[in-house]
């Protein structure tokens, strides 16, 4: 791989951090409340896209929350059940998704000056700088 097919998406830092992991990208909004295991780590919402995939250690690339307040709770368990996302990057920033980033302590950037949902694929190794508001992808396949 070059360094050509690296591509960087500037954003905002919500939760401090630096990680690299394997990317997993939803089209869809996610519901904490109801739409996740969050024991299991993985998406149980029937209808969603992602129904069934696990989220455990994965940064997880997605639109926003969607749902009740329920949602930081949901994800908060997760932190503490050891089945939290590595990093969450999503697009729409709301209160309920910067609370679920708060409160399940993972880094997190949002309001990215490229769409990530186009620019990232499932599998892509990405690393979430959180810190300085950056997000590195690194296609596995070009």
């Amino acid at each position: 791989m070059t360094a050509k097919n690296v591509v960087e998406i500037r954003g905002r830092g919500i939760v401090p951090g630096r990680v690299e992991g394997e990317a997993l990208v939803s089209h869809e909004t996610i519901s904490g409340w109801g739409g996740i295991d969050p024991a299991a780590g993985t998406i149980i919402e029937r209808r969603h896209e992602l129904f069934g995939v696990c989220f455990t250690g994965k940064v997880l690339v997605f639109p926003g929350a969607k749902g009740s307040s329920g949602w930081s709770g949901f994800f908060q368990a997760t932190r503490l059940l050891g089945t939290a996302p590595l990093a969450m990057v999503f697009t729409t920033l709301s209160t309920k998704s910067a609370l679920g980033a708060v409160v399940t302590r993972v880094p997190t950037v949002t309001d990215l000056d490229e769409d990530p949902l186009i620019l990232v694929r499932t599998g892509d190794l990405v690393t979430v700088d959180a810190d300085r508001g950056i997000v590195t992808v690194r296609p596995v396949s070009p």
